[in-house]
């Protein structure tokens, strides 16, 4: 589990350099501010939790099942709050119709929320 954990944080890493280069050199040129600046917010989000996968697989102390439970709650929050912020930010270049997703983002957010309260609970449940 946690290679799996570390090869995730590495991609999603790695994947949100690529978004934010992307973002910056190209998308520049055919997004308003405000669009370019939503995109950035999916990308910094994107890599905030990047090394949040990373630092969860040092973690000895968590069981396996709280392992497993807050990965899949980032990975599942990082699709669907960063990509549904891509998909809206950049909804004028496509023909995405943008109303699918309209509660990715909130859906998103709350698994990461729930993801970073699982480490919590679980570190707190812990004897010291």
């Amino acid at each position: 589990m946690k290679r799996r954990i570390i090869l995730t944080g590495a991609f999603i890493g790695m994947l949100a350099i690529i978004l934010g280069a992307f973002g910056a050199h190209l998308l520049k040129k055919y997004l308003a501010v405000e669009q370019l600046v939503t995109f950035e917010t999916g990308v910094r989000y994107q890599m905030y939790h990047a090394f949040f996968l990373l630092f969860l697989s040092t973690r000895k102390e968590l069981t396996p099942k709280a392992l497993k439970t807050i990965y899949n709650l980032t990975v599942a929050g990082v699709i669907l709050f960063s990509g549904s912020i891509y998909l809206l930010a950049t909804k004028n270049l496509t023909l995405f119709d943008s109303k699918i997703i309209v509660f990715a983002t909130p859906v998103g957010g709350f698994l990461l929320i729930l993801a970073w309260l699982g480490l919590f609970v679980s570190i707190l449940k812990q004897k010291s």
